[in-house]
Order: structure tokens, then C-alpha cells, then sequence
């Protein structure tokens, strides 16, 4: 065999393989003992090795990793860090999962019946399960349209992969959940971001999202309670999504995120409750409503009434579902009991606790100078305005949140993250007096590099 510069060896340890051979730089081959290529001439065949990235993981780029890794953060020390920037729910303990829950997974470790693999969209019965809670007459569901995933994340990644080929482009809210944009650049798929309104609770620019439209769009992504803006739509927007050009033939399908976080007040809308027609695969999980981020049990739901999709998307999404098998056998074997025993006490106590924290940072962060925050209707997150030109120290909101951690020890996500710059997002799953001191300490950061602009004025002319 000759000299291949490019080849790579992958050393498998386990029973499936009990040898592996490596070749060198003359072409011959060397058999791999206990996981070690012994390698003639290591020196020489080094210099010939020519190994290099895939062009998926070179297009592959987390927006936030890329912010915050790149951010200078150092707390102050005579001052306890408060974390506003993480979206988990169990960091600080204070938001425990139901007891329910947790017993729905001591039985079925117990049962010893989910231990091995389970087809790659899910058990049949647990797919059932999945179906029935969240199927309702305006919108039925079957086995057969439920397929179980590793956590939303991976229920995502197989609707955009399943819609779109390289070269496609898909539309995304901006802000909007960074994980779409990731995804889909790796596949080599176009993102184009349709912007959201903050002074209308975060409503989609309808007109702006039909003006990025062209014969390649295949997918738009409406997100629904909102990360990371917290915004819950109305009936009546959802519907004029849905009877817009992006809805319309030929081809543009919705993907849509569930939630179901919403605060007491607000009405949750189904937008597969609403459509007559635009066929809509729905990703959701236990992560957020069941606090329970770390199980990774997430689902697709396929809304096709007309059958648009047809077999190909359906047997397309099962293909995908098969290059790995992701979600876990012990969480499905338990998701009957957690959907079906989870007292409606646990969900109401949940939501009070976001909604109480998101009236006392929006109501403390209104009267800050120069701050501008847009009260939530749902999930766990709240985006503030920064009015930058009242702080002419920083040059953006990244700088702005670094030295926040800086002086005050408070992180909070810029949205720059989000591509929406001059914004904040703030998680509000922390105890109620971590929220209240986090407010005092933001307050304080903001009166002291605040200026009026003509402050702005005789500086300069000093």
C-alpha cells in the first residue's frame, strides 16, 4: 500500500477490535500494541505527516463560546460571583426536578429493562407517550410522528439537516438561540436573520423576515417562548406568521422550538394548533420544564396534515436518527411516569418562581440610568438595552459586561453573542436574594460610569 500523507489511524479499545495497523512513511505497515503504533523512523515520518481538520469542523463555531472565551473575566475578589449568563436551571440548586421525576428513574433503573440500545428514533411505547401529552384535536399526533433525540439540541440539528443541502439558506430570529446558526454554517447552509422587535415585546419584523426570502430558502426557525428573549407570541402574530410569504409555497417549512415556560397571564399557542396547512416539525425536551437539562431526552414532532412532508422527510429524519444512537434508553423508559405524574403543583411553582424573579430584575433595572430592560411573558431569561452612548468608556457591550464582572462580580451575557449588540441577556433562575443583589451591584456599576451627554461635552472640550 503506498505512502498516504493524510491517513489517520483510529485506535479502538474494546472487544470489537483486537488489532489495528498504522502505516509509515515507506509504506509499511506496523501493528498497534495496547494502543501504541510503534513507528520506524518517527522523526522523518513526522516531518511527512500531512493531517489536516475536516472543512465541517473548521465551519464549526459557537458564537457564545467565542465571546465569552475571548473575554477578559476577572471577578472581584472581595465580592462573591452571581453567574447570570449560564441557561441551567440546576446551578444553584434552588429549582430541584419533582420527586415524581426522580422516582420515574430510580424504577426504571430498577426494572432492568432499559439497559440495552432502543431503535434510533425511541421505544415505541415511550414515542406513544410523547405523542399523547402533547397532542390535542386542532393538531393530532401519533407514535409514528414522534422521534426521540439526545436533548433538543440533537432534535434541531436533524430537522435542519433533514430540510436543507449546502448552499440552502434558513431564516433565524435575531437575537436567537446561537446553536442555529452553528449547525447549520457547519453544513455549509446560509443563515440569514430576520430581526425581532424589543419595543413590541420581541415580535418578528414580518416585513424584514420577507425580504430575505429567495428560491434557496428552505426552512424558517421560529422560536417560541423565546431564548434569549424570554417573548411569548400572540395568536394573532403566529397567524400572520403563518399566512406570510415565508409560510407559502414551494418548500418553506417552520421549525419550531417548544418551551412551554409561560408565565401565569400569558397564553401559550401552539403554532401546529394554528396551521391549516404549512407542515411544521416541533423540537422540544425535559431540559427546561422538567428541570432536568443533564437527562438529554429531547423529540421532534411532525405537524403535517396534508402530508407535504410526504414518506421522504419522514424516512429522511429516520436515516439521520440512525448515525447515532442518542436518546437514553433510562429517561425513555421513565418518561411515561414524568409526563403523566409530575403534579401540576411542580410546574406552577416553577413558573411563579421565574415570573417573580423577572418582575423584581425588570422592575429594579427600570430606574437604572442608561439601562433598558423588556420584561419577559415566559421561559428564563430577560434582555437588557444598554444605551452606550451614556457609557463612552466601553466601546460595545461585550466590554461592557467584562468589566461588570470586573468591578462588580456580576456576569451577564452580552448579546453579541446573539448578534444583537448593545443588549444583555440575563438568566433569572437564581435564588430571589442572589437576583435582588445582582440588580444592587448593576445599579451601582451603571452610576458610576454613567454620563449625561453633556458630561460627554466638557470632557472633551477639557
Amino acid at each position: 500500500m503506498p505512502f498516504n500523507p493524510n491517513l489517520a489511524v483510529f485506535y479502538i479499545f474494546g472487544n470489537d477490535v483486537t488489532g489495528v495497523y498504522a502505516l509509515n512513511g515507506n509504506g509499511n505497515h506496523h501493528k498497534a500494541v495496547k494502543g501504541i503504533v510503534c513507528l520506524a523512523k518517527q522523526k522523518s515520518c513526522r516531518q511527512r505527516w500531512n493531517i489536516r481538520p475536516s472543512e465541517m469542523s473548521i465551519n464549526t463555531l459557537n458564537p457564545i463560546r467565542a465571546i465569552v472565551d475571548g473575554m477578559k473575566l476577572t471577578p472581584n475578589p472581595e465580592k462573591p460571583m452571581i453567574a447570570l449568563s449560564i441557561g441551567d436551571p440546576t446551578v444553584f440548586g434552588n429549582l430541584p426536578t419533582d420527586d415524581k421525576v426522580l422516582q420515574a428513574m430510580k424504577d426504571a433503573i430498577d426494572s432492568n429493562k432499559y439497559n440495552g440500545y432502543a431503535p434510533s428514533v425511541g421505544y415505541q411505547k415511550s414515542r406513544e407517550v410523547v405523542a399523547n401529552f402533547y397532542s390535542c384535536p386542532e393538531a393530532p399526533l401519533e407514535a409514528e410522528d414522534v422521534l426521540l433525540t439526545s436533548g433538543c439540541s440533537q432534535a434541531i440539528d436533524l430537522a435542519i439537516t433533514v430540510l436543507c443541502n449546502p448552499g440552502d439558506n434558513i431564516l433565524v430570529p435575531c437575537p436567537g438561540f446561537s446553536l442555529y446558526k452553528t449547525l447549520a454554517v457547519s453544513l455549509g447552509i446560509q443563515v440569514k436573520l430576520y430581526t425581532l422587535l424589543p419595543e413590541k415585546s420581541w415580535e418578528i419584523d414580518l416585513q424584514h423576515m420577507e425580504s430575505l426570502i429567495d428560491d434557496r430558502t428552505t426552512c424558517l426557525i421560529v422560536n417560541n417562548p423565546s431564548n434569549p428573549c424570554g417573548s411569548v407570541y400572540s395568536k394573532e402574530h403566529l397567524q400572520n406568521i403563518l399566512s406570510g410569504e415565508p409560510c407559502s409555497p414551494p418548500g418553506h417549512s417552520c421549525v419550531l422550538y417548544l418551551h412551554d415556560q409561560v408565565f401565569p397571564g400569558c397564553t401559550y399557542q401552539s403554532m401546529a394548533s394554528l396551521s391549516s396547512d404549512v407542515p411544521i416539525l416541533a423540537c422540544g425536551g425535559l431540559a427546561k420544564r422538567w428541570l432536568v437539562p443533564g437527562w438529554r431526552l429531547g423529540w421532534i414532532l411532525i405537524h403535517d396534515k396534508n402530508q407535504i412532508f410526504g414518506k421522504e422527510i419522514r424516512q429522511g429524519l429516520v436515516k439521520l436518527s440512525q448515525r447515532i444512537l442518542g436518546a437514553c434508553t433510562i429517561v425513555q423508559g421513565a418518561i411515561e411516569s414524568i409526563l403523566n405524574d409530575t403534579p401540576q403543583e411542580f410546574y406552577h411553582r416553577t413558573i411563579s418562581f421565574l415570573e417573580s424573579n423577572s418582575e423584581i430584575c425588570y422592575s429594579e433595572l427600570s430606574t437604572v440610568p442608561g439601562l433598558t430592560p423588556v420584561m419577559p411573558s415566559g421561559a428564563m431569561y430577560l434582555m437588557v438595552g444598554i444605551a452606550m452612548e451614556h457609557f463612552p468608556e466601553f466601546q460595545n457591550d461585550v466590554q461592557f459586561t467584562e468589566r461588570l464582572v470586573t468591578e462588580q462580580s456580576v456576569f451577564c451575557l452580552p448579546a453579541t453573542a446573539f448578534e444583537y449588540p448593545n443588549y444583555f441577556r440575563i438568566v433569572v433562575t437564581v435564588p430571589e436574594e442572589m437576583m435582588v443583589e445582582a440588580c444592587t451591584r448593576i445599579r451601582e456599576f451603571c452610576q458610576r460610569h454613567y454620563r449625561t451627554c453633556s458630561q460627554d461635552s466638557n470632557e472633551l472640550d477639557q
